[in-house]
C-alpha cells in the first residue's frame, strides 16, 4: 500500500509563492489579453509549455509568445508599447531556474558475509533530477509583478507530464487565493 501511495503521489510541488500585498480576490481584475512566455530547455519545450499554459485561459484571452514575438522585438520599451497598443494587459512568464541532480546508491548483500564482510551482492546507482520552474504573473496596467511561484518537479517521466503538473500546481494555488475562478 505504501509503495502504491508513493508511486501515485504527485512529483510536482509548489515550493514557494509570493503575492503582491495589494492583490486579493476582491481587487484582482481578470486579464482580458495575456502574453504567455516560456524559457525552458529549448525552443520546442518553450512552444509546448506556451501552448499548454495558453490552453488554461478562456479561448482568445492568451497568446503564446512564439506566435506574437518577432526577431526584431529586442527593445523592451518598443515591445511594451506594441503590447499595450495590441490590447495586452497581462503577462505570464515560465522559466527553468535550475536542475538539481543527486545520486541514490543502493547496495544489497545476500548470501551472508564471509570473514571480513565480503559477500555477494549488487549495487545500483540511479540519478535523480529535480527541475525548478518559476512562474510569474505581471500586469501591464500597473507595471508590477502580481504573483510568483516556484515549482519543484522530481524525476519527471516526460516533458508533457511535468508541464501538466506545474500548471496544475500554479492554477490550484491561484484558485486557492481567489485570483482565478474554478471552472464550473
Amino acid at each position: 500500500l505504501l509503495i502504491s501511495m508513493v508511486a501515485c503521489s504527485p512529483s510536482t510541488q509548489l515550493t514557494k509563492t509570493w503575492t503582491d500585498p495589494s492583490v486579493n480576490a476582491t481587487t484582482f481584475k481578470p486579464f482580458t489579453k495575456v502574453l504567455v512566455v516560456a524559457h525552458l530547455m529549448d525552443e520546442t519545450s518553450n512552444r509546448i509549455a506556451e501552448d499548454k499554459m495558453t490552453a488554461q485561459f478562456k479561448p482568445g484571452v492568451a497568446v503564446p509568445a512564439y506566435s506574437y514575438l518577432q526577431d526584431r522585438d529586442t527593445v523592451q520599451d518598443v515591445l511594451n508599447a506594441r503590447l499595450q497598443k495590441d490590447g495586452f494587459n497581462g503577462l505570464v512568464v515560465m522559466r527553468l531556474t535550475g536542475i538539481d541532480k543527486s545520486l541514490d546508491i543502493n547496495t544489497t548483500n545476500y548470501g551472508g558475509y564471509y570473514r571480513h564482510g565480503y559477500g555477494q551482492g549488487t549495487t545500483t546507482v540511479s540519478e535523480n533530477q529535480n527541475f525548478l520552474v518559476e512562474t510569474k504573473i505581471f500586469s501591464f496596467e500597473s507595471g508590477k509583478m502580481l504573483w510568483s511561484g516556484t515549482t519543484s518537479t522530481y524525476n519527471p517521466s516526460s516533458l508533457e507530464k511535468a508541464l501538466d503538473g506545474i500548471i496544475a500546481a500554479v492554477k490550484n494555488q491561484l484558485v486557492k487565493q481567489g485570483l482565478v475562478k474554478q471552472p464550473q
